[in-house]
């Protein structure tokens, strides 16, 4: 087989767009959905899915997690799963945390409040147990009986079962329970998680799936050495791939890159969707380099806050900020230079800024108020 040509890599990377009939379709069907806490204009979870999802609304992930056959954890970053991807996580071993080390016994005291329980809440917990305050994994202070939530849930001895304006409650999981008395074979483990990778971000240089294998030491702390030998593996065989203009790619065997026209429209995705999450990909297929600045200080922007890479006939010609406002939906925009602001382009903005409208559940009589800057 000759090496795909860059449309042919646009176009298989195009495909991770496809409609999902329902929510649980949709998290099937990637198996992995980054969660984000930023609402810029929503969280990144909710723009993944409305990306793929007739109709979905902001929010709809955390109204329907209680029925979904979903789970909050982590591979590659913190996110959502499904329990047959959770099953190649755990057991997961953890070293001593920071917080036992600081409270020692406050590991047991949760497990003691959590028995018989079915869910709790951080609060309460907190209030019956205090213990001060620790530093979070992004820096800041929360509770150390927050942090011994998260601690049990990262070992999966307890399992988010819904959230309550963002936060997360807990309760028992005794599916995870099974896994550690019974668990999948390590070789099934390794492999499919790095299929699952290689599959949901494909297709992608090989760099850039050593990466993300790499990170999955999140989910398989303890397995981090082998994870890395499941990749080379993977990478030798049972991955296809070819060098294109220089850059060495892989994709499953299964889905080779094949040249398809070029898809109508416009679309606005989040920074962490698998369409934009490679910045590696997105340089060489698209001719720029695009940047998530919301940890840049605002005067050393180049593109904004939480800017979403603007896609029209499936090449990334701008980005967008979008911020509900007074009712209505703020937008402005900026394009790679030689972007020609044709009708075509602008109209497709515009519909797609609709269905933003939409998402958000903006009203029709508070569209009037929306402003744009393109």
């Amino acid at each position: 087989m000759s090496a795909p040509t860059p449309t042919a890599l646009r176009a298989a990377a195009w495909r991770t767009l496809e409609k999902a009939r329902t929510v649980q379709a949709a998290l099937d069907r990637l198996g992995f959905v980054q969660a984000d806490p930023i609402r810029s204009p929503a969280r990144a979870q909710d723009l993944t899915l409305m990306a793929r999802v007739p109709g979905y609304r902001a929010g709809d992930l955390e109204r329907l997690y209680p029925g979904l056959d979903a789970e909050e954890d982590m591979l590659p970053n913190y996110g959502f799963v499904t329990r047959r991807v959770q099953a190649l996580l755990h057991p997961r071993e953890v070293g001593v945390t920071r917080t036992e080390q600081e409270h020692p016994e406050l590991l047991d005291e949760v497990r003691a409040l959590l028995a018989g329980r079915e869910e709790v809440h951080p609060r309460e917990v907190a209030a019956l147990l205090g213990r001060g305050r620790v530093v979070n994994a992004w820096g800041g202070q929360s509770s150390a009986s927050t942090r011994a939530l998260d601690t049990l849930h990262r070992r999966g001895e307890v399992r988010v079962t819904r959230r309550v304006s963002g936060v997360r409650l807990y309760g028992p999981a005794p599916h995870l329970a099974a896994l550690r008395a019974s668990p999948l074979p390590e070789e099934e483990r390794l492999r499919g998680a790095v299929h699952l990778l290689a599959a949901l971000y494909a297709p992608l240089p090989e760099a850039s799936l050593g990466y993300l294998v790499s990170l999955s030491h999140l989910g398989l702390p303890h397995l981090r050495g082998e994870l890395r030998a499941a990749f080379r593996q993977a990478v030798r065989g049972e991955l296809a791939g070819a060098a294109v203009e220089g850059v060495r790619y892989v994709w499953p065997a299964e889905a080779p890159p094949q040249d398809a026209p070029a898809p109508r429209g416009v679309r606005i995705v989040g920074p962490f969707d698998p369409l934009a999450w490679d910045r590696r990909r997105f340089a060489h297929l698209h001719g720029w380099t695009y940047k998530f600045e919301a940890y840049t200080p605002a005067p050393a922007r180049q593109f904004g806050y939480y800017a979403l890479p603007v896609f029209h006939a499936g090449r990334a010609v701008g980005w967008a900020n979008l911020k509900a406002a007074g009712g209505g939906l703020d937008a402005e925009f900026g394009f790679v230079p030689g972007v020609r602001r044709t009708a075509t382009l602008m109209r497709g903005l515009e519909t797609e800024l609709e269905r933003y409208r939409t998402f958000l559940g903006l009203t029709a009589e508070s569209r009037e108020s929306s402003g744009a800057s393109i």
